[in-house]
């Protein structure tokens, strides 16, 4: 987690609250490192929200961030998690990942257009698993956590890997009502992005179903406004986003993932994955562009971490 760095996270936090506040100062710690969070806590301040963020070297275990340590909720983001979990189960004989459910008309909801089509024949587990993923239906994710047994089998699959903050309690769309004091339902930056480092470079699933859920999260399509469109031309990346406009909570935008940046050379250049949470004050009525840029700011920063001299000794494993 990030509290295993104590110097590094203590010198950042006094030199934020000396200096940046609303004057947009750089504070006291000028180390590289201490940069790129600066900016992190401006991109904040310009937006007017509470940013969230963890870049995970996969590598080396090093990371910055902002708000690491605090919870968000998952929005739609917790079906990456989701999805590996079928993937897992399957790969493990745990489940019939070829078994076909079916569903009722009841099940249907907003943002469910692969469960609509697919209404009358019906879908396998892993067809669900890989539509949970790429288009975020609703309907397919709630049916697969019926299959699993609950909520609480997710929570459990990320306890199985490590993760002891994650937790998912509710099905779509409850799980979206998620107020500055909820618990249920929340994840942080610095666990979410251990997660999926886990999951996509770690030992979490076995190889070919870890290349199957890297590739899902590239062709997913939600993603491209947030914080892959900070990325420079050549970075191979996927993610998996979430959005909430519940009543009285303002807005929340999430987008988890990875990024990679090309070679060159010899200079090896490590995998990175983010996990990115952006609350507006306000509570939209259809996707902000302000907000989804502010998540691609930080996909900016991405670059700096990975191309900057900051290989240093192993920090922080997962």
């Amino acid at each position: 987690m990030s509290n295993s760095v104590p110097n590094f996270t203590r010198r950042m936090a006094i030199g934020s609250g000396l200096a940046l506040g609303l004057s947009g100062c750089l504070p006291p710690d000028q180390s590289p490192l201490g940069r790129l969070q600066s900016r992190m806590r401006i991109i904040e301040a310009n937006a007017g929200g509470t940013l969230g963020a963890e870049l995970f070297d996969a590598a080396s275990g090093l990371s910055i961030g902002l708000n690491q340590d605090r919870r968000f909720g998952h929005c739609s983001s917790f079906k990456l998690s989701l999805a590996a979990k079928i993937l897992s189960a399957n790969a493990a004989g745990e489940i019939d990942g070829n078994k076909l459910i079916r569903w009722s008309e009841d099940d249907l909801m907003f943002v469910s257009p692969f469960t609509t089509q697919r209404l009358d024949e019906g879908a396998t587990m892993l067809e669900l698993a890989e539509f949970t993923q790429k288009y975020s239906d609703n309907a397919a994710a709630n049916i697969l956590l019926r299959e699993l047994g609950g909520p609480a089998a997710l929570t459990g699959f990320w306890r199985s890997i490590g993760d002891d903050v994650s937790r998912l309690d509710r099905t779509e769309p409850a799980l979206n009502n998620v107020p500055v004091t909820e618990v249920r339902d929340t994840t942080t930056p610095a666990a979410m992005a251990r997660t999926v480092a886990k999951l996509i470079y770690g030992d979490a699933l076995p190889d070919a179903e870890r290349a199957i859920l890297k590739q899902w999260m590239i062709d997913t399509p939600t993603g491209v406004r947030r914080v892959r469109a900070g990325l420079e031309e050549g970075w191979v990346a996927g993610d998996k986003t979430g959005t909430s406009f519940w009543p009285g909570m303002g807005s929340l935008y999430v987008d988890i993932g990875f990024a990679e940046a090309p070679q060159k050379g010899d200079t090896p250049r490590p995998p990175i994955t983010f996990a990115t949470y952006y609350r507006a004050r306000e509570t939209h009525d259809s996707i902000d562009p302000a907000s989804e840029a502010t998540l691609a700011q930080v996909g900016k920063i991405i670059s700096d971490f990975v191309l900057g001299d900051y290989r240093f000794s192993k920090i922080n494993p997962f």
